[in-house]
């Protein structure tokens, strides 16, 4: 691997955290800018959401429960409204990992480098590891901050809707699972990190862009699969004069139970009131149906499992991101020596 030339360091003194952070404040000012008017305006959309929204769907619910024994009209748009805003904000949510790796993949390093201020930084007595903890440090807690704040409204949002409404969606609706808890504020960290170490792989903007925006993708596809895996699950067994397994949740897997406590596929052929399917279930042995699934109060164990998993993973990519910069610039003693000199 070609080593990015150090420039030599100059006699003037060490220079200062504080300068430091006003001249990157400075150089990602419109970044920072753009950051806190998105969570300042999503917050007050869900502000919104979970207040005036929601208020307003209830009482259209009651409206249509009441028009349900006579002949009364109502308003539906009080509802749609709700849902309308209530997936917009979700998926707004959601996207904030994709947003912070294509900044960080496009410009955080990246930009930095191809355009030589990495290097001018470096001649200021700032050593390459100082620069980018510096580039890491600032951007994580703004985003941490932010996210983390997104995460709670939206969770908040979401609950003031619970028990009142009956378009209300259940806690683990693919979206609202993934917007409510801490795991999607640790994939932004994640997506910060993994920006910036595609943007020293690449150091050019496009290539550190799409190279950020795969790597977030497969670590948000990867955590999805795994996720239903990371805590024991609850079986529940039912009747077969159920259509379908008993149990609500995240499913990790169902199907039929035989008189040998063996497992087999559901055929989905219907309650055993039917003729047709009662003589199905006696042709496979089964006696009922097993369901393998995440009850309302494995939320927080998943949640919390995967945030940590997540932010080992970022933890040992910010590893790989130093150790991949001291390879392309060299060990940093001469320059301190220089410095000190």
């Amino acid at each position: 691997m070609t080593a990015l030339a150090t420039p030599p360091v100059t006699g003037r003194p060490a220079g200062s955290s504080p300068h430091l952070l006003r001249w990157l404040l400075r150089l990602h000012r419109p970044a920072l800018l753009a950051w806190t008017v998105f969570v300042l305006v999503l917050g007050g959309l869900l502000l919104w959401v979970g207040g005036p929204l929601t208020e307003g769907a209830v009482e259209g619910w009651k409206q249509y429960h009441a028009c349900e024994t006579g002949g009364c009209a109502y308003d539906p748009s009080a509802v749609g409204r709700h849902k309308d805003w209530y997936m917009y904000t979700t998926f707004a949510v959601i996207g904030v990992p994709v947003l912070i790796a294509a900044w960080s993949g496009a410009t955080l390093t990246s930009r930095e480098l191809e355009h030589g201020t990495a290097q001018l930084a470096w001649t200021q007595s700032v050593s390459p590891a100082r620069w980018l903890a510096a580039k890491l440090a600032v951007p994580a807690v703004l985003v941490a901050v932010g996210s983390g704040l997104l995460v709670g409204l939206h969770h908040w949002a979401w609950s003031t809707g619970q028990g009142r409404l009956d378009s209300a969606k259940s806690w683990y609706d693919v979206g609202t699972y993934a917007a409510n808890g801490p795991a999607t504020a640790a994939m932004a960290l994640a997506a910060l990190v993994i920006g910036a170490l595609f943007g020293l792989l690449k150091r050019n903007s496009l290539g550190s862009l799409v190279g950020s925006l795969c790597g977030t993708g497969l670590l948000w596809s990867v955590m999805a699969i795994a996720t239903p895996h990371l805590w024991p699950t609850v079986t529940k067994f039912s009747s077969l004069k159920n259509d379908v397994p008993q149990g609500s949740g995240i499913i990790v897997d169902q199907g039929l139970v035989t008189s040998t406590g063996a497992h087999v596929a559901d055929p989905h052929c219907g309650g055993s009131g039917f003729a047709s399917c009662q003589a199905r279930y006696t042709e496979l042995d089964a006696v009922g149906y097993y369901n393998d699934y995440h009850p309302q109060s494995h939320y927080w164990p998943l949640q919390l499992t995967a945030t940590a998993i997540i932010l080992a993973v970022t933890a040992l990519l910010a590893l790989a991101a130093f150790r991949l910069l001291r390879r392309q610039t060299g060990p940093s003693a001469p320059a301190r020596k220089a410095a000190a000199v």
